[in-house]
């Protein structure tokens, strides 16, 4: 399905003089991945809906070099950091909004080493603001009313920079039946794809930690898990999908399950 609106970005604002109020960082599985890629449309439809004016990059965002930092090349990191930090302070850049907490991480809290300070929050964040704003309420008859749903921390989200309240604030809004992971919030366990895990074969073990953490779902008997990164949408779906419970449980991202229950 493709949008139905026009996506600016920060390029054609500066073309008409314009500076976005917020950056929204898409980020490589954002942009690239075809499953994460639906995330970033809903997230365009929040922001549209409420009439923030954004912006992205487009071809000039580069990957924030989180990968290659948490696989020992500080080299190509601070070389993709730099080129970041350049274009974002081009196009005079204060506030950023990321899908991705790996984004989110790298640019809060190491792009200031490099000189790139900005105030970045991730979408669970600006969802929760909106809610408190009165700008997001869910529809009449939603699809989430009394659904079992169960939520899963990302570890950069949240034991890296404790935002724990945000998702979980903007699930207690659905009338849905929330339930916790045995294993959550500080003593939340990986879905294996964390320190650039995502991009190689894991070590010889006994036990895959995505299968380790959908057999948690799966004994949480909810229907609906939701997720707020794209590298733990991939990880869990893989694992549910080996599991065989594609028809039982539905894994969606907080974005997703926002836009459908405002009816956007």
């Amino acid at each position: 399905m493709e949008s139905t609106f026009h996506i600016p970005t920060a390029a054609e604002m500066l073309a008409n003089g314009e500076t976005p109020d917020l950056l929204f960082w898409v980020g490589c599985a954002g942009s690239f991945d075809e499953r994460a890629q639906r995330i970033t449309r809903d997230i365009c439809k929040i922001l549209n809906h409420v009439g923030i004016k954004y912006a992205i990059l487009g071809t000039e965002e580069g990957c924030t070099g989180d990968p290659a930092k948490r696989a020992g090349n500080e080299f190509v990191f601070q070389m993709q950091a730099m080129m970041n930090i350049q274009i974002l302070e081009g196009y005079a850049i204060k506030k950023i909004v990321t899908a991705c907490p790996h984004c989110f991480n790298t640019i809060k809290n190491e792009y200031p080493n490099l000189g790139g300070h900005f105030e970045v929050i991730h979408h669970t964040q600006l969802i929760q603001s909106l809610i408190d704003e009165g700008k997001l309420r869910p529809a009449d008859g939603h699809a989430f009313q009394g659904k079992r749903i169960t939520y899963h921390d990302p570890c950069y989200l949240g034991r890296a920079n404790e935002v724990y309240e945000a998702p979980r604030k903007v699930l207690e809004t659905l009338d849905a039946d929330l339930i916790e992971l045995k294993r959550c919030k500080s003593n939340g366990l990986c879905c294996g794809a964390g320190g650039a895990q995502m991009f190689k074969e894991p070590e010889p073990g006994n036990k895959d930690i995505n299968m380790e953490r959908t057999e948690d779902i799966i004994a949480s008997k909810a229907s609906i898990v939701a997720a707020a990164c794209p590298f733990c949408m991939t990880m869990l779906r893989d694992g549910v999908k080996l599991k065989e419970k594609e028809a039982e449980i539905q894994v969606l991202d907080i974005a997703e399950i926002t836009a459908r229950a405002n009816k956007l």
